[in-house]
């Protein structure tokens, strides 16, 4: 195990296990190729291989110290925690997360997760380059097998981190090893569930690499909108690649490549004995509730891709490290309505395709001053193009609003926009004294797109270690969160005047960055060898407070603004850790409001926008209480886990209340696995997994379809049973 440094949190690993590393600026003594003529012709290989495993490890080192994390708080989750989960390596990354405190569950169309309250607002870091936000929220998009290591940073973040800022995903991926190898599996389970996947990995002499890629198709790809064990018409088929390649010019430098690529194809669950609310030619009557398709027969569907390169230069020069990257992403949506059917019980469909491009750079390096103060300085540039594409069928209405013709018009809705995003920072680690460390530093961002606005941000971070088993940090932050591009695009409510899809509210302000003061305090203690205890409190002044809802059919998130708001918490965590088995244990506590919404209008009704513009209202996602647990044990060459999640419920507006003012009812899910690996099998190491995800079948509702922005009720999945099969080689 190795020592905690003084200026991180404890990470949290559900192994029981601790990961933490302070790498030195010192470059290794690597060992030089034979010379000697009487070494045999392997000598000069094996000292090659080990001249490039050295330089990686050294070189990993050094990109990770580009991104201090002093004075956060930190979680880490290695391929330990994810082996015990139920699914292992085929969980789903997002629910991976879901593990951690200050993480809460929502539904895939409602944003999938939130941390600390916030809607959104995660930022995905691979191997130091921060990526993109993509359409279809790239959490999903992200393949758990390729992760070594991801370190979870939340709170008052140093300079280098902006944007996004809920939470920080710091992704360490798998990297090429000396000796080539791979891994081959299979999973079958409930609701048609079959995921087969391929990992690939080895080393030609300064050449890395690994490749891994799976393919995905059940039959709940969307919650279900009814508390049934199988969804109608919910359909999904997934297909996720990666590569990290990497050559090693010398011993201090570093050329890399990473890919990959999403695919997935949706349909979307129908929700049957719902009443039509049109009357459409031939085919439905309002007045007497006819309908030629009843509302279980209904096809709407949803594809998605998300695609993304990032190529970097990485060079260390003794007391000065740096990484150059060039990035690309390019996502798409397009939902594709069920037109006849959408008419009758909306009054409009729309056939909606919204695409992406990012284009960008990120130059982030550090120097060493002298042993008290290092120095760290980075620039960021993004130019996205985003474009909306919607034809529209809808009914002409008359002047007061009520269908006039029985007969559909089409209205043509395209839009696009350019935008950039600029970011500098500088900041300094300043080695106060052995126990004491402080980070401050300076942030600018700039945004030019459906806004124009820029921000200076001061960050300040302290990191002070009492005690070999006792550490605290504080800090506080200032942080400038502009809307995301890709999901603000302007409607032209004009063009649906005198239609049905003509909105209650004329009117749709611009969306405008968040700006928030922000203040983190933290501790942990370790109590003798193998329990450690964190708690960590914090609290969020925001002005322009930023959520997102679904509006539509189509599962595309909208943003819009509260003129201010707050978030606040406290999270608990304690993690015990012996050789053959470990647990742990998360508690959270939260609340988020805001009041007066300032954009977007026209997405809502008059008396939603008349009370929350003199009321503080609790965000949609807000949660009070989440608990999740978990332990596993060690026999042999088994081992068996269980974990739970609990949460008190999301938020939802009862009949003729005020929005968002009751709370859904509180669930818990429990999850067990057993794994078995046979060693020194024709076939090499193979492991079997089985796994029952909500053991107790608890029917649980994250959504009812009420609320500030809900677009549809969803279910937690019923009781799954799952079974896998993997080979390594």
């Amino acid at each position: 195990m190795h020592r905690i440094p003084p200026l991180r949190t404890l990470p949290l690993i559900l192994a029981g296990l601790f990961i933490a590393s302070s790498a030195s600026s010192a470059a290794p003594v690597i060992p030089e190729p034979a010379s000697d003529p009487a070494l045999s012709d392997a000598a000069a290989p094996a000292a090659e291989m080990q001249r490039v495993e050295v330089a990686a490890a050294h070189l990993k080192s050094e990109r990770i110290e580009l991104s201090p994390k002093i004075g956060t708080t930190v979680y880490t989750i290695d391929t330990h925690m994810i082996d015990a989960l139920g699914q292992g390596s085929d969980t789903p990354f997002n629910e991976v997360l879901l593990r951690l405190p200050g993480v809460d569950q929502d539904s895939k169309a409602s944003g999938s997760l939130h941390v600390r309250d916030d809607h959104g607002n995660v930022q995905y870091r691979v191997d130091g380059v921060q990526l993109p936000e993509s359409i279809t929220g790239f959490g999903q998009s992200i393949d758990t097998r390729f992760i070594e290591q991801v370190d979870f940073v939340t709170g008052a973040l140093p300079a280098q981190y902006g944007l996004r800022t809920a939470g920080i995903v710091d992704i360490q991926t798998k990297e090429g090893d000396t000796a080539p190898g791979g891994r081959i599996g299979v999973q079958v389970g409930s609701h048609n569930y079959l995921e087969p996947s391929a990992e690939f990995f080895g080393s030609v002499g300064k050449f890395n690499y690994y490749l891994s890629g799976s393919y995905l198709a059940n039959s709940l790809g969307i919650e279900n909108p009814l508390p049934t064990s199988n969804a109608l018409h919910d359909k999904t088929t997934q297909e996720k690649s990666f590569g990290n390649l990497s050559y090693f010019v010398d011993n201090s430098t570093r050329l890399g490549l990473l890919f990959g690529t999403y695919n997935g194809k949706f349909q979307i669950p129908d929700n049957p004995s719902q009443t039509p609310q049109f009357s459409l030619i031939g085919l439905s009557d309002a007045n007497t509730g006819y309908s030629a398709i009843p509302s279980s027969q209904i096809n709407e569907n949803q594809d998605e891709v998300n695609r993304f390169f990032v190529l970097s230069f990485q060079k260390s020069l003794g007391d000065l490290s740096y990484q150059a990257s060039f990035f690309h992403q390019y996502s798409d949506l397009h939902y594709t309505p069920d037109v006849a059917a959408d008419l009758i019980y909306l009054g409009t469909a729309s056939d909606t395709l919204r695409s992406n491009t990012a284009n960008g750079l990120q130059l982030d390096a550090s120097f060493k001053l002298n042993a008290d103060h290092t120095v760290r300085a980075g620039i960021d540039y993004t130019r996205q193009v985003t474009a909306s594409d919607n034809t529209v069928s809808v009914f002409p209405t008359d002047s007061s609003g009520a269908q006039s013709s029985t007969n559909p018009i089409t209205i043509i809705d395209n839009s696009g926009k350019t935008g950039t995003l600029e970011s500098i920072y500088l900041q300094d680690e300043w080695h106060i004294s052995k126990p004491v460390t402080l980070n401050y530093g300076i942030r600018y961002d700039h945004v030019d797109a459906f806004i124009n606005e820029q921000q200076w941000s001061p960050r300040l971070n302290l990191a002070y270690k009492m005690s070999d088993s006792t550490a605290f940090h504080a800090g506080y932050s200032r942080y400038f969160t502009p809307p995301p591009q890709e999901l603000a695009s302007q409607s032209s409510i004009n063009l649906y005047a005198n239609t049905t899809n003509a909105p209650s509210v004329p009117v749709s302000d611009p969306v405008r960055a968040e700006r928030t003061n922000y203040f983190d305090l933290g501790v942990s203690q370790k109590v003798g060898e193998r329990l450690t205890l964190t708690a960590d409190t914090y609290y969020k002044k925001i002005a322009n407070l930023i959520d997102e809802g679904q509006f539509g059919q189509a599962l595309i998130l909208s943003p819009f603004n509260y003129a201010q708001g707050y978030a606040k918490g406290l999270e608990l965590s304690g993690v015990y850790a012996q050789k053959q088995w470990g647990a742990f244990l998360n508690f959270t506590v939260e609340k988020a409001q805001g009041e007066n919404i300032t954009s977007s209008q026209s997405l809502f009704s008059p008396d939603e926008l008349s009370y929350i513009a003199n009321h503080y209202i609790y965000l949609d996602h807000d949660q009070t209480i989440s608990i999740t647990g978990g332990m596993h044990y060690h026999f042999g060459d088994s081992q068996v886990s269980t974990d739970f999640i609990y949460g008190s419920g999301l938020r939802n507006t009862p009949a003729g209340g005020a929005p968002n003012s009751t709370e859904l009812p509180g669930y818990t899910t429990v999850n067990g696995a057993l794994t078995h690996t046979w060693k020194g099998t024709p076939f090499g190491k193979v492991e079997g997994r089985l796994a029952i995800i909500n053991i107790f079948n608890k029917s649980y509702l994250l959504r009812d379809g009420t609320g500030v922005g809900v677009g549809a009720p969803q279910y937690g999945a019923s009781r799954s049973l799952f079974a896998g099969l993997s080979t390594n080689f």
